[in-house]
């Protein structure tokens, strides 16, 4: 197909802009949470693999980590196995960890056979392989209200990064593989736990001293009380955006993780908009982004 004049200077404008982005990242570990409409929708699916393809090919070091939620739900539906939540997480007994085990493989290996069927090389794995991930048992802690004690719950097999072993994925990467990881921990009790997809993305980003954090979301990023995009925050702007309110409900894991991330040695933690086609590359390599930019106050 011939393009027109137009068409052509534009594709050539997109890729002397990325000339610059290209050259700053060679080298560099992008760790990506993968979720949301992104790990749905089949033209989705295939723009991302193809995002990761192009940033390894030009030498960029995507670390992925997936999540399953939706899918998840669904099968424990399938299979009339109840679902409760506390504080957004998923009550996981022995039964619903199977399920989540199951679901997660599937996920894994689809995202997988995408990124070799587009010409890269993918290796799937879990926290539990090779010792990736050390986790231990999350007990959720309210409050007491001064007359009785704090209460710890016990939500079951979900689990909380205690040590993160960087030199699996340092071997993977310098093989020119691009690792995809499964959110699942093994605990010293050798149980096997069920961990928030942002959460381990986060703490994978600081184990491996990541130039960026990006979050796959289904919003456009932070916006504020007039609903307007904020595409670039200091942690301290989003420290005062918490106290006010602006950030609340299902967004504040995802900033808590984002914050960590750039207290602890990431240079930028990025909310995307994962519904947006090649969402990661317009991100990563435009001027413009897709999102929203978190950085440390002291960067």
């Amino acid at each position: 197909m011939t393009l027109s004049k137009d068409a052509a200077m534009n594709v050539a404008k997109v890729l002397s802009e990325a000339l610059p982005y290209i050259q700053r990242f060679e080298g560099k570990t992008i760790v990506i949470k993968y979720g949301g409409n992104a790990m749905v929708e089949e033209a989705l699916k295939q723009g991302f693999a193809r995002d990761l393809v192009l940033m390894k090919l030009v030498g960029m070091n995507p670390v992925i980590v997936h999540g399953g939620g939706p899918q998840i739900g669904s099968l424990l539906e399938e299979l009339n196995i109840d679902s409760t939540f506390v504080d957004g997480m998923r009550v996981t007994d022995g039964r619903t960890m199977d399920v989540v085990q199951m679901v997660l493989g599937a996920v894994n290996q689809d995202l997988v056979s995408l990124v070799n069927r587009c010409g890269g090389t993918a290796i799937g794995l879990t926290g539990k392989d090779a010792g990736l991930i050390q986790a231990k048992k999350m007990l959720i802690q309210r409050s007491g209200n001064g007359l009785k004690a704090p209460e710890i719950i016990d939500i079951g097999l979900v689990g909380e990064v205690v040590a993160i072993d960087r030199q699996v994925i340092d071997l993977i990467t310098k093989s020119d593989m691009i690792p995809i990881i499964a959110p699942i921990g093994a605990g010293e009790d050798d149980a096997t736990y069920n961990i928030n997809a942002d959460l381990v993305a986060g703490k994978l980003a600081e184990a491996l001293n990541a130039e960026k954090l990006m979050l796959l979301t289904d919003v456009p990023g932070i916006v504020d009380k007039d609903e307007q995009l904020l595409t670039g925050l200091s942690s301290t702007e989003v420290d005062a955006l918490i106290a006010d309110g602006t950030i609340s409900g299902g967004m504040l894991p995802k900033i808590e993780c984002a914050l960590s991330a750039v207290s602890n040695g990431v240079k930028a933690a990025h909310i995307v908009d994962g519904r947006m086609a090649h969402a990661v590359l317009l991100e990563v390599l435009t001027d413009e982004g897709v999102g929203t930019l978190i950085t440390s106050s002291q960067g």
